[in-house]
């Protein structure tokens, strides 16, 4: 039994000191993969950010699209940063322990940030839908009050969705071993160590899947087949493409982070596999956080526009202030 086993709660069999398992024994392994995903984070990190600023910075941006777009790119900032950094650290150092409270913090954090993007990216979906399906009826329908309510109620459903899983699943008992054969605490491989019946457990996190990954995947699928149908009977090629080129960045996305989620916790248990939920892990956790500003600013030339401007606007005031320093 390892050092950090050897934690116990008083009057009680469960362990209160985890640790993470190693990702190779082989060090040169460990420094190349430490440096692909410390350059993917600062890239995701940098993207986000941008996105967010150029959105909050130019009034020709307040719109409902781009106000959805601004709170994803702060809810990716959040997701990353709930997960990488303790995982970037324990690529490098033999400190990969997490105390049971570290470990109920990092996996509330992550849930809230991952349902609220599920539910985001159907209100999106919904944006969409409305500007296509309904533009007479656009500017009542997706007026600020409504979008910053749609935003809100994302937020919401993801909090209290990670407020009660982990609750849920840090009210188990863990017995043992009390290493994590993954990279953060995600909810099965927590449900893993757990001592007793946690036939409950599984089955919440299924339900809590069902309704909040495949819920808002089937809105967005629907939103997209009145969409598409909408498109087809345009007299304008001109504006199917218009329109098609506004949701295609939209759907990569979709594609992207519910391809990876889907397959992670909706497929049966005994099918499940340490090496495969990693890479899946790491999939939606890094490369699809870096992805989508690169997606939604390459395909948007009001993004990038506005991604020119805030630059531009940055430089001479640092430059100034410099100069006056000097």
């Amino acid at each position: 039994m390892n050092a950090s086993c050897s934690l116990w709660q008083d009057n009680s069999l469960s362990v209160k000191h985890f640790s993470f398992a190693k990702f190779s024994e082989v060090t040169e392994q460990c420094f190349l993969l430490f440096t692909l995903i410390l350059l993917m984070f600062l890239a995701s990190l940098t993207g986000n950010a941008l996105i967010a600023l150029a959105i909050w910075t130019n009034p020709v941006l307040y719109t409902p699209m781009y106000f959805f777009l601004a709170n994803l790119s702060v809810l990716e900032i959040g997701y990353t940063c709930s997960v990488i950094p303790k995982m970037l650290q324990s690529l490098v150092s033999e400190a990969r322990g997490i105390s049971r409270e570290g470990c109920a913090t990092q996996m509330f954090f992550f849930t809230l940030f991952a349902i609220s993007e599920c539910c985001l990216l159907a209100a999106m979906a919904f944006d969409r839908y409305t500007a296509i399906c309904s533009p007479l009826h656009y500017a009542t329908r997706m007026s600020r009050g409504v979008c910053s309510q749609l935003a809100v109620v994302s937020w919401g459903v993801g909090c209290i969705v990670g407020l009660g899983q982990t609750n849920y699943i840090f009210s188990l008992n863990f017995c043992g071993p009390c290493e994590i054969d993954h990279f953060f605490c995600d909810l099965p491989p927590i449900l893993a160590l757990a001592c007793g019946d946690t036939s409950h457990n599984e089955v919440a996190v299924f339900v809590v899947a069902i309704l909040c990954i495949s819920s808002p995947f089937l809105l967005i699928v629907a939103s997209y087949g009145r969409i598409l149908a909408a498109v087809l009977i345009m007299p304008s090629p001109e504006g199917r493409r218009k329109a098609l080129s506004t949701c295609s960045s939209h759907l990569l996305v979709v594609t992207l982070f519910y391809g990876s989620g889907s397959v992670t916790y909706l497929r049966p248990k005994a099918s499940h596999s340490p090496g495969t939920d990693k890479l899946l892990a790491l999939f939606y956790t890094v490369v699809t956080s870096m992805l989508n500003p690169i997606i939604y600013s390459l395909r948007n030339k009001e993004v990038k526009a506005a991604l020119w401007r805030t630059l531009d606007s940055q430089w001479p005031n640092r430059i100034n202030r410099l100069n006056k320093f000097n």
